[in-house]
C-alpha cells in the first residue's frame, strides 16, 4: 500500500442486481424507489420522537448486547468452512460461496430483506512464489507474487539483478532505466511514487524479464497490479530489509537469482451479500460493510472474518430489538476485496445518482482483531499525518463520533489516513462520508504503541497477515470486543440520527499521531 490514490477500477457484470434491496413492510422494496411518495409520512413519523435520544438509547442497548463471545461463533463457522474447502474462503471458490450463504441465511431468518449481488471476477491463485540468490552468496528470500502478475515458465528463470536508482518515484518513468542496462535482467525497484503496475510496465519496456519490488517501510509486501490486463512481466514483492540487502550486493558486483512466480487466472462469478432493514427513511440510508473473502493462502479469520463476524453479530442483535429505525440501515459483506476492492467497486458503480445521494454515510470494518493490535480510526479530517487528505464532507464528524465513543470507554486510539486499501475507497471516490476502524495488518508496532496498547514492539500487528496461520488462534478477543462495540454504537446512533454527520466538525486539539498507520488492510498498492 502506498500513500493516497482514489482511482478505482469499476467492474461490470451483466448478472448483477440493478439496485440493493432495502425491519416495516410499508417501506420501499428497492433503495431510492418511491422515496418521494413516502418522504412526507416518514418525516411525520420521525418528528414524533427525539432522534438523538432514540439513537443513544438503541446504541446503549446494542453495545450491551453485542459481544466478541457471540461473534466468535461466526469465526468458528468461517474456520470450519475454510477447512472443508481447501483451507481458504477466497472469492470465486466454494469456501466463499458457503460463507456468503451462511451470512445470507442468518440475516434472512432474522427478518432482513437480503439479496445477493453477483459479478464477474478474474480469479487468481498463486502456484509458485520463490526467490533465491544463486551467486555470489546463495540464500533464499521470501517473496509474494503480485496479484494479476504474468508468470514465469515452470521452474522459473535465472537472471542477474539490475537495481533501479532510488528516488522519490523509483522506477516510475522510462528515464529511470538506463538504455540496455535492464535487458534480460530482473529489475529491483523500491516501492513508492506510482503504482506497482506502472513500475513493472516501465521495467518491461526497458527489457527486464521480471520485477522485484521491495518495501519502503518495515514489514512484508503483498501487492496487486490491480487489473488482469496490465501485467507485463512476472512481478513479486519483498521486504525492505531484503530489498536493501540485494541492492547493496548489486552495488558490489553481479548478483544472480532464481526467480519463480506463477499464477492461475480465470474468469469466475462471485457475490456480495446485502441486507437491509425493511423500515426507515431511504433518503437517509446508513451503510456498513466488511469484506467476507480471504486470500487463497489461508482461512482469513482476522482478515476479514473478524470484521464480517462483528458486523453480523451487531446486525442480528439489531433485529432482536424489534426496533423500527428512523433511517434505513444497510449491511454489506463484500466479495473480491482481496482482488482489488472489486465487490464494493461494483456495488457503487451500479448505484444510480439518487441511490448514491441517499447514502448518508458508509462505515468500513476490516481486520478488527489483530493479535498484536493498535486501535486505528480512519482519519476523516486529515489531521493525523502531513500526507493525509480528509475524506468527503461528513467524514470528520464520523471520526469524531468514533473517537468520542472510544474515549468514553477509556480506550486509546490513533488515526490512520484514507489510503484506498479497503472497501471505503469506492464510497469516498463518489463523495460519500466514510469512516471506521481497524487494528493493523503487516505494519510493525512501534515502541510507543507497545506502551499504549500492550503487545510487542518490532513485530507486525498481524504476523499471520495473508498466511495460512490466519486462523482462530490469530485473534485478539480484547480488540475484537472493542471494535464490535464501535460497530454497535454506530448502528444504534445512526439508525435514528444522522444529523451529527452534517454538523460542522471541530478540529481535534493536540499533536498529530506519531505513527502514520499506512499498513492497513492490504495489498492494494495500485490505488496509490
Amino acid at each position: 500500500m502506498t500513500a493516497t490514490s482514489r482511482r478505482f477500477v469499476a467492474v461490470a457484470a451483466a448478472t448483477a442486481l440493478a439496485a440493493p434491496l432495502l425491519l416495516s413492510a410499508s417501506s420501499p422494496a428497492v433503495a431510492g424507489s418511491k422515496a418521494g411518495t413516502k418522504a412526507g409520512s416518514q418525516h411525520s413519523a420521525a418528528s414524533r420522537h427525539n432522534p438523538a435520544k432514540e439513537g443513544a438509547k438503541l446504541a446503549k442497548e446494542l453495545v450491551r448486547d453485542s459481544s466478541a463471545k457471540d461473534a466468535y461463533k461466526h469465526l468458528q463457522k468461517f474456520q470450519v468452512i475454510a477447512e472443508a474447502n481447501g483451507g481458504h474462503r477466497a472469492a470465486g471458490t466454494p469456501g466463499h460461496d458457503k460463507s456468503a450463504s451462511y451470512v445470507h441465511d442468518l440475516l434472512k431468518k432474522a427478518g432482513y430483506r437480503v439479496s445477493y449481488q453477483d459479478f464477474e471476477i478474474t480469479y487468481i491463485e498463486t502456484l509458485a512464489e520463490k526467490l533465491a540468490v544463486t551467486s555470489p552468496a546463495p540464500r533464499d528470500i521470501g517473496i509474494h507474487a503480485m496479484s494479476y502478475t504474468r508468470s514465469t515458465p515452470v521452474g522459473g528463470i535465472t537472471a542477474e539483478i539490475a537495481a533501479v536508482p532510488v528516488s522519490a518515484a523509483t522506477g516510475c518513468a522510462a528515464g529511470d532505466y538506463a538504455a540496455g542496462a535492464y535487458t534480460g535482467k530482473i529489475a529491483l525497484i523500491q516501492r513508492g511514487g506510482c503504482t506497482f503496475a506502472q513500475k513493472q510496465q516501465e521495467a518491461g519496456a526497458a527489457g527486464a524479464v521480471g520485477a522485484i519490488i521491495y518495501n519502503n517501510t518495515t514489514g512484508t509486501l503483498s501487492g496487486t497490479l490491480g487489473d488482469p490486463d496490465v501485467g507485463v512481466i512476472p512481478t513479486g514483492g519483498i521486504s525492505q530489509a531484503d530489498g536493501q540487502a540485494l541492492a547493496a550486493d548489486v552495488a558490489g558486483g553481479p548478483v544472480s537469482v532464481s526467480f519463480d512466480i506463477r499464477q492461475l487466472q480465470e474468469q469466475r462469478t462471485t457475490r456480495n451479500v446485502i441486507a437491509e432493514t425493511k423500515g426507515g427513511r431511504s433518503d437517509r440510508t446508513v451503510m456498513l460493510g466488511s469484506h467476507l473473502d480471504s486470500v487463497t493462502e489461508g482461512p482469513g479469520i482476522n482478515d476479514n472474518g473478524s470484521g464480517s463476524a462483528g458486523l453480523l453479530d451487531v446486525a442480528l442483535k439489531l433485529a432482536r430489538t424489534h426496533e423500527k429505525p428512523t433511517n434505513k440501515v444497510r449491511f454489506a459483506w463484500w466479495s473480491a476485496e482481496e482482488l482489488g476492492l472489486l465487490g464494493s467497486e461494483h456495488y457503487v458503480a451500479e448505484l444510480t445518482d439518487k441511490q448514491r445521494a441517499d447514502l448518508a454515510l458508509y462505515l468500513n470494518f476490516d481486520m478488527i482483531a489483530s493479535p498484536n493490535y493498535a486501535q486505528f480510526v480512519y482519519d476523516g479530517d486529515g489531521s493525523d499525518s502531513e500526507a493525509a487528505e480528509p475524506g468527503p464532507e461528513g467524514s470528520a464528524q464520523i471520526e469524531k463520533a468514533i473517537q468520542k465513543y472510544l474515549d468514553s470507554k477509556r480506550i486509546p486510539h490513533e488515526g490512520s489516513e484514507f489510503n484506498g486499501r479497503s472497501d471505503y475507497g469506492p464510497f469516498i471516490e463518489v463523495g460519500i462520508p466514510a469512516g471506521g476502524t481497524f487494528t493493523g495488518a503487516e505494519g510493525i508496532k512501534t515502541a510507543a504503541q507497545e506502551r499504549r496498547y500492550g503487545g510487542e514492539a518490532g513485530v507486525a500487528y498481524d504476523k499471520c497477515y495473508h498466511s495460512a496461520c490466519d486462523d482462530l488462534s490469530n485473534i485478539s478477543m480484547k480488540a475484537f470486543g472493542v471494535n464490535i462495540g464501535v460497530i454497535a454504537n454506530a448502528v444504534g446512533t445512526y439508525a435514528h440520527d444522522v444529523s451529527t454527520v452534517k454538523k460542522p466538525a471541530v478540529a481535534p486539539k493536540g499533536l498529530k499521531s506519531a505513527t502514520k498507520a499506512q499498513d492497513h488492510d492490504h495489498e492494494h498498492e495500485p490505488k496509490a
